[in-house]
């Protein structure tokens, strides 16, 4: 999406649910479950389309998640670049965990779900800044996950050899 807060997309949203006789159930449908992503970049307005898919296919209820920025994790990215780089403070993860934080409180992920005959069906929309987010936690993550593998093999809690 071209937008950076999908706060009038979400009102849309729940009121074109609401009109289509659905309710929401406010869930948020992990990767670990086997799901259909629906897919349809090319039309702005797709959601409308799950809607009424979902409709078709009689179901009662669609569910939907809501992702922001909070201040605390906006915080939270400062100190893991910083710890990432430091003293290096004019690194690419510190630049871009700056540049996010005018998305403080704003909304950058909607996901709205539907099960037929057993499968999941997802729609998700994001915005360019939601991206650069989690490619930036993946990031740190990665970071931190090769620390505590290096940690584990080099065995932090062994005693240090006396010479």
């Amino acid at each position: 999406m071209t937008t950076e807060n999908l706060n009038v997309l979400k009102d849309d949203m729940v009121a074109f649910i609401e009109g289509h006789g659905l309710k929401r159930l406010p869930g948020f449908v992990t990767e670990d479950l086997p799901a259909i992503l629906w897919e349809d970049d090319e039309k702005a307005d797709s959601w409308k389309d799950f809607v009424e898919m979902a409709q078709h296919c009689g179901a009662r209820f669609v569910t939907f998640c809501e992702i922001r920025l909070s201040d605390d994790e906006a915080d939270h990215l400062i100190e893991e670049a910083a710890e990432m780089h430091f003293p290096d403070e004019e690194s690419g993860e510190m630049a871009e965990a700056q540049w996010l934080q005018q998305y403080k409180g704003k909304l950058g992920y909607i996901q709205l779900g539907f099960v037929y005959q057993g499968a999941i069906i997802l729609h998700e929309t994001t915005t360019e800044w939601y991206e650069r987010y989690i490619a930036l936690l993946d990031e740190l993550d990665g970071y931190n996950d090769f620390l505590l593998d290096g940690e584990e093999e080099y065995g932090e809690d062994e005693p240090d050899e006396e010479v």
